[in-house]
């Protein structure tokens, strides 16, 4: 059983920045495709970022330019650095990993507010 844990949310104020980690359990992490998703009160969950095996990396052209994704196989562990958050970026944010069978993680509170 894959598991998903993330961490790094919070509140911050608009500008401002913060860095999510996903910390994936099981032996064979560098072969999972990984993404972060985010859901906001009343709305679907949606994609933020993803990020294949070899690193390519794909992003929701709301957050182009101001988030990146990144991953660490040797500590199991995918990144998402965010800058310049803005009050639309509110949401709880999930950790998806996929290879075969898809997993999530419970997801962490980011609030951007002043």
């Amino acid at each position: 059983q894959v598991q998903l844990v993330e961490s790094g949310g919070g509140l911050v104020q608009p500008g401002g920045s913060l860095r999510l980690s996903c910390a994936v359990s099981g032996r064979i992490f560098g072969l999972y495709s990984m993404g972060w998703y985010r859901q906001a009160p009343g709305e679907q969950r949606e994609l933020v970022a993803d990020i294949t095996s070899t690193g390519i990396t794909n992003y929701a052209d709301s957050v182009k330019g101001r988030f990146t994704i990144s991953r660490d196989n040797t500590k199991s562990t995918m990144y998402l650095q965010m800058n310049s958050l803005k009050s639309e970026d509110t949401a709880v944010y999930y950790c998806n990993a996929q290879y075969g069978s898809t997993w999530w993680g419970k997801g962490t509170l980011v609030t951007v507010s002043s």
